[in-house]
């Protein structure tokens, strides 16, 4: 895998996040569970994280486009009071 080095530390932390989730879901212990069913738990985890991420992100975008509304409301009424 080809990575640039100013993304290296990005993808040891990732690594690092991915083996710790990993070892956990191990210890778990499942019976006839394979490394394969391990690590398909483990990109669930990560997904899922994804999603709630993106859902929070997009409900902060609501808050800051309200945000914006209100200031320019703001703006012309005290413009028309200046006016």
């Amino acid at each position: 895998m080809d990575i640039e080095s100013d993304q290296e530390e990005l993808y040891r932390l990732a690594e690092r996040e991915v083996n710790t989730l990993l070892t956990r879901a191990k210890q778990l212990n499942y019976t006839n569970w394979t490394d394969q069913d391990y690590i398909a738990v483990v990109a669930l985890q990560f997904a899922t994280a994804y999603v709630s991420m993106r859902q929070s992100r997009e409900i902060g975008d609501e808050d800051l486009k309200r945000l914006k509304q209100l200031d320019e409301k703001l703006d012309n009424y005290l413009n028309a009071l200046e006016g």
